[in-house]
């Protein structure tokens, strides 16, 4: 079960993940990692082909739902451990919004990290890598990237003048 929030966070309700993304669009929290590495670079995660939202694309490096009953802290922390197995690493919120789609509406808590450790994703994702910022630019709008990776990157490191990219050193 998810937990139904209104813009706010305030908790309203709950639903299965199916009816959350049956195309009902009731808003429900998420969270995203961002993790940069020392030299400024962004990990990936690759979706794999048997997801049901966006398979085989490149996306956020880490991005799960809040459980019903979790806060966004103990909801991110385990989506981390579970997706590129990290436990040690400081993540900022950076920003929240609501992100609105044919198939779903969510509540996004984006966070960032900065981490040169080694990460170890799971076999819920088909791997990952870090990119450049030239190397992602150069591939928004192909088909590679997720739409709601595409709107985020371009909303939080693009338009706003790539402040937050460069306070990541």
């Amino acid at each position: 079960m998810l937990p139904l929030c209104d813009e706010q966070g305030n908790i309203t309700g709950a639903a299965t993940r199916g009816e959350c993304h049956n195309g009902s669009r009731l808003m429900h929290p998420v969270v995203h990692l961002h993790v940069f590495n020392s030299k400024g670079e962004l990990y990936l995660q690759k979706r794999p082909d048997w997801k049901d939202i966006q398979p085989g694309k490149w996306d956020t490096a880490v991005g799960g739902h809040v459980d019903l009953g979790e806060n966004v802290e103990q909801a991110l922390k385990r989506e981390v451990q579970e997706e590129i197995g990290i436990t040690d690493y400081s993540p900022e919120l950076i920003m929240t919004y609501v992100y609105d789609s044919v198939k779903e509406k969510e509540l996004v808590f984006v966070h960032k990290t900065v981490y040169d450790g080694e990460i170890r994703p799971s076999n819920e994702l088909d791997g990952g890598r870090f990119w450049s910022l030239a190397d992602i630019k150069a591939n928004i709008g192909k088909g590679i990237f997720t739409p709601n990776f595409e709107q985020e990157f371009q909303t939080v490191f693009c338009n706003v003048q790539l402040t937050l990219w460069k306070t990541v050193h």
